[in-house]
């Protein structure tokens, strides 16, 4: 599961991404703030573009989930959402590294555990890496 937040008046831009098991078990999570992207799209494509990247070197075979409709409408044809042109090249390109990649919908409430942790880092430069049960913070500069 992967998730992107945005609001006018912070400063940062929160995002998380959750691995899970065939089980649905939490396996791994991640929750990292940037600078506040232009649009709440761009904030759901950057997060996206990190989970890729990071789950690159645990499997090629990837079901990432979302609860933005727009950030799936955005994979099949990107041509057609060309503000966007610079965050989707690099989506595809990383594509190609996985030998079987999917983005499903998911409603929010499906959707909890990345959703739930992003927000707190708006107004902090934090990142938190870890397995549920063995949290790690750091504090990120």
């Amino acid at each position: 599961m992967v998730d992107g937040s945005w609001t006018s008046t912070a400063q940062f831009s929160g995002m998380r991404w959750v691995w899970k098991d065939s089980m649905g078990k939490v396996q791994l999570m991640e929750t990292r703030n940037l600078t506040r992207r232009e649009t709440p799209l761009h904030s759901e494509l950057e997060a996206l573009r990190w989970a890729m990247e990071s789950m690159i070197q645990y499997s090629n075979c990837q079901r990432f989930g979302t609860d933005s409709k727009d950030r799936i409408a955005m994979m099949e044809p990107p041509q057609t959402w060309p503000n966007f042109s610079t965050e989707l090249e690099i989506i595809q390109t990383l594509r190609l590294c996985f030998s079987d990649f999917r983005i499903n919908y998911f409603p929010r409430t499906h959707n909890a555990i990345a959703d739930s942790g992003k927000r707190l880092f708006y107004y902090s430069n934090l990142r938190w890496s870890g397995k549920p049960d063995r949290d790690r913070t750091t504090n990120k500069t």
